[in-house]
């Protein structure tokens, strides 16, 4: 039987004096997300994006710009657009793909401060077998009934109707696998939606190994959810990205300018 979740104290996100330091404080942490993307081999040519809400204009967020390497961004490297795909700071191009459903997202969850989404290698192998992740590690219990698959093929998401399929597919849940395309997820600060996209991967990883081993043994649901319920929280998700901000911070920091 199950236990009852059990509460765990985590560290406190950052708290601002004004608008203007949490703008700054957003972008530097999209920077480095950017930054541990690449650390992790998500780059795959120009595709990929993460997206911010900006903190002042919710209609507004910050965006890698098309074109420019993971490894390379700068918090000042960052452009901000609104949602008709109009670019109103920084000198970088607008990947439409990233606008389209981006934008969408934004839109339709209120709570979604930022939204991931690269080309990496697991995610978009298990995008291709059309199914849900297994409850088999703590890190995939925190998806569990908190993922959805989205079956209809995006491609190249330039129309705005897959792209609200997207949103409305995603519904209130952390991730969704896109078939065919890669997965996505969001959270409710930069460090979250980056964290559950990394674990996202290597979950499809450990999965994909365990299965071509032999037959794989999934937790039971209770217990599955104990495990999302304590340790997938939107705070442990943050907690859980700060070793990888400071080490990137401290050994590339460029990231912030």
């Amino acid at each position: 039987m199950a236990e009852p979740p059990r509460t765990m104290v985590f560290a406190e996100p950052p708290t601002f004096g004004s608008v203007e330091e949490e703008r700054l404080d957003r972008k530097q942490r999209l920077a480095v997300a950017l930054r541990a993307f690449a650390r992790f081999g998500f780059d795959m040519g120009v595709a990929g994006h993460i997206t911010a809400r900006d903190p002042e204009f919710p209609d507004r967020f910050w965006v890698n710009p098309f074109g420019m390497h993971f490894g390379l961004v700068r918090a000042s490297d960052l452009i901000l657009v609104d949602h008709e795909g109009q670019v109103l700071a920084g000198d970088g191009i607008l990947n439409t793909a990233a606008f389209r459903i981006h934008s969408e997202i934004h839109a339709a969850r209120p709570d979604v401060v930022a939204a991931a989404h690269a080309h990496s290698v697991y995610g978009t192998a298990w995008s291709a077998l059309d199914r849900p992740l297994l409850p088999l590690t703590n890190e995939s219990c925190m998806f569990f009934e908190d993922h959805v698959l989205h079956t209809d093929h995006t491609g190249v998401t330039l129309e705005e109707l897959k792209a609200k399929a997207i949103a409305q597919n995603l519904g209130p849940h952390r991730a969704a696998v896109l078939r065919n395309h890669g997965v996505v997820t969001v959270g409710r600060s930069v460090d979250e939606a980056a964290w559950w996209f990394i674990t996202f991967e290597h979950c499809c990883r450990v999965q994909l190994l365990a299965e071509a081993a032999g037959d794989v043994v999934p937790a039971e649901p209770e217990d599955a959810r104990v495990v999302r319920d304590t340790m997938g929280t939107p705070r442990a998700a943050w907690f859980s990205f700060q070793p990888l901000y400071q080490l990137i911070v401290r050994e590339q920091p460029d990231v912030l300018e």
